[in-house]
């Protein structure tokens, strides 16, 4: 009974195929362009080079070009010039061009996400877990001031500055605790400073945020939904965190034998990168599974082979495959992002653009306020480190999407939210630059 419908549907994805193979190839040599040239202004200006590509992809995107732009109630296969010069180059039928739109970015989706996880893996290559262990109470620590003070903060002064109901509240302070491990511990990189105390307090806070993250994600996703918070299901979270986490590095004496010696065994080209980005993707899985992130698990895989013998051979390997793909990440994530709610002059902007500011202060003091938290005699940066927890990216635009869908968050709220991600996000680059040596950009990018 179901033969009709499931021919007629490879037929469709038969026809389309060649078209969504185009339509990625000129999206990619946008997204590849925009990325060089955004990183290369941005290192001559003395910025981080990830600057350049966040703003590139916001010049490519949804806010400027439209040639690297994803569906949306606002967004249609209409709106991307690469489909319109499909179609004039390509003939693309224009009944399937919704169709063709919709997979080649997809397609472009799962990139970046892959992109991402090869840059936490890059991430846990350069840092050293002992170093991370040991930091790892201030890391907490960090982790949980930045989380509860935005939290608290966002969600009082919404209730009693913007007349917000309790659950709504809720939920604009939770999207003030999210931190954008990705974009952070690669502005650290390039800086110089992953390795240094910093840098392991930021990133080491930047995972528990993350996974702290999570779990208030779920816990005010449920009360949207029902009204009451599901217990078992937030202690499920909490169990598969720590679980992961504890088991990750139980195992890693293990692990690294193990990929030492499939590594030495394998004779023929890729022996070494190969079994790495198995482990990589096999760790990112189980993140998923046990409803965290991928890029958790792909951190942790990084982080165990850290300790090998081979691991700067495995760095220089893998950098070239982190070139390819970390650059879509940031670019998808610069051209998701629609600076037209910044625009005061359109007037459903305005009420957003006030709260906006309100939450754009708190989520600044919010993180600034972490530095406060470290301690012992060991002289540390704390500006750097409060402001390296500022950028929200990805992880706070997932918190706005999920609210605006839930509908709890009105669309001057659920405007507020992203302006607030949009500045974080732009804004943490240069301030990190500025809280470092000025030599550090020109070495980090000549080692690189």
């Amino acid at each position: 009974m179901n033969t009709v419908p499931l021919l007629a549907t490879t037929s469709i994805e038969a026809e389309i195929a060649p078209f969504v193979i185009a339509g990625v190839l000129l999206s990619l040599v946008a997204i590849y362009i925009a990325s060089k040239l955004g990183s290369e202004l941005s290192f001559r200006l003395g910025f981080p080079p990830v600057l350049g590509e966040l703003l590139a992809g916001v010049v490519v995107g949804v806010s400027a070009l439209h040639l690297v732009v994803f569906p949306s109630e606002t967004v249609t296969a209409k709106d991307s010039l690469v489909m319109a010069f499909l179609q004039w180059s390509d003939a693309v039928p224009a009944e399937l061009l919704p169709e063709v739109f919709a997979s080649v970015s997809e397609v472009l989706s799962v990139a970046a996400e892959l992109g991402v996880i090869v840059l936490l893996f890059e991430i846990g290559l350069e840092s050293n877990l002992g170093e991370l262990l040991r930091v790892g109470l201030q890391a907490v620590l960090v982790a949980v001031v930045g989380v509860v003070v935005p939290f608290a903060a966002g969600a009082v002064g919404a209730v009693y500055l913007f007349d917000v109901d309790v659950i709504t509240a809720i939920f604009v302070g939770a999207a003030l605790t999210a931190t954008s491990i990705g974009i952070t511990s690669k502005v650290l990189s390039e800086l110089g400073q992953l390795t240094s105390k910093e840098g392991q307090i930021i990133l080491g806070a930047a995972v528990v945020d993350d996974v702290i993250g999570i779990v208030i994600l779920a816990v005010v996703a449920s009360l949207s939904k029902t009204g009451q918070v599901e217990a078992a299901g937030v202690l499920s979270l909490i169990a598969s965190a720590v679980g992961f986490t504890v088991g990750a590095i139980a195992a890693g004496t293990v692990i690294n034998r193990l990929f030492l010696s499939v590594s030495d065994w394998l004779k023929t080209r890729g022996g070494l990168i190969v079994p790495a980005f198995v482990l990589s993707f096999i760790l990112a899985y189980i993140g998923i599974v046990a409803r965290l992130e991928a890029i958790l698990g792909s951190f942790a895989a990084g982080l165990l082979l850290d300790e090998t013998d081979q691991k700067e051979d495995l760095e220089a390997q893998v950098k070239p495959v982190a070139d390819l793909l970390v650059p879509i990440f940031f670019v998808v994530v610069g051209a998701r992002t629609d600076v037209g709610v910044l625009n005061p002059f359109v007037p459903e902007n305005r009420e957003g653009l006030i709260i906006a500011s309100f939450l754009l202060l708190v989520a600044i003091a919010g993180k600034v306020a972490t530095g406060l938290a470290i301690f012992g005699p060991e002289k540390v940066n704390r500006l750097a480190v409060g402001i390296g927890m500022i950028p929200r990216g990805e992880v706070g635009l997932v918190f706005a999407a999920v609210g605006s869908a839930t509908g709890v968050l009105t669309p001057a709220l659920n405007a507020a939210v992203i302006v607030m991600v949009i500045v974080t996000t732009f804004l943490a680059p240069p301030l990190l630059r500025f809280c470092f040596p000025l030599e550090a950009p020109a070495e980090a990018a000549i080692k690189s």
